[in-house]
């Protein structure tokens, strides 16, 4: 399937997972400003610098942004929280949703997450474990470790590439 600019055809998908990726400690990794009293006693979760451009850049490019995340937080609290940064995100798979929709009565327990389930064409993750199964589970993925100055360039080129090489564009 290819993808025209400004078709009503699906778009590519790219997914971040929350946790040691968006979501990042001040202490081993340069962050975002925090939000503004009483946003930051709510939500305590500090962004990787520069979250806020790669997605909105991706967006901007034509793909749309998901979270995808094993963590257990509503999808009202994401919502809630990434509206300060000016960010939508055009879906949200967390614990719950994952558990309900792809575990769901399954005998036998399936990987945290499965991004093809949802038509994922790239899942960003740091956990080595979900990286490595993405070639059995039929996923692409980035592994993002630790503190990268380039890593939103990164991201968007390995995108443009799967991009290219899946989509014909």
């Amino acid at each position: 399937m290819k993808i025209r600019k400004g078709s009503n055809q699906t778009k590519m998908r790219v997914s971040f997972d929350l946790d040691e990726v968006l979501f990042v400690l001040p202490e081993t990794h340069k962050t975002e400003p925090p939000l503004k009293f009483p946003f930051n006693k709510i939500y305590k979760e500090r962004l990787r610098l520069g979250t806020p451009g790669v997605i909105k850049e991706l967006q901007k490019q034509g793909y749309e942004v998901w979270v995808y995340t094993s963590s257990f937080r509503s999808e009202k609290y994401i919502k809630r929280l990434f509206r300060h940064y000016h960010i939508k995100f055009d879906g949200i798979v967390n614990g719950t949703r994952h558990m309900k929709e792809v575990q769901r009565d399954n005998k036998k327990m399936l990987p945290q997450k499965l991004p093809n389930r949802y038509r994922i064409s790239l899942h960003i993750d740091d956990e080595a474990i979900v990286c490595s199964l993405g070639k059995q589970y039929g996923y692409n993925v980035y592994q993002l470790d630790g503190e990268d100055d380039e890593w939103k360039e990164k991201i968007i080129a390995y995108a443009d590439k799967i991009r290219q090489r899946d989509f014909g564009e």
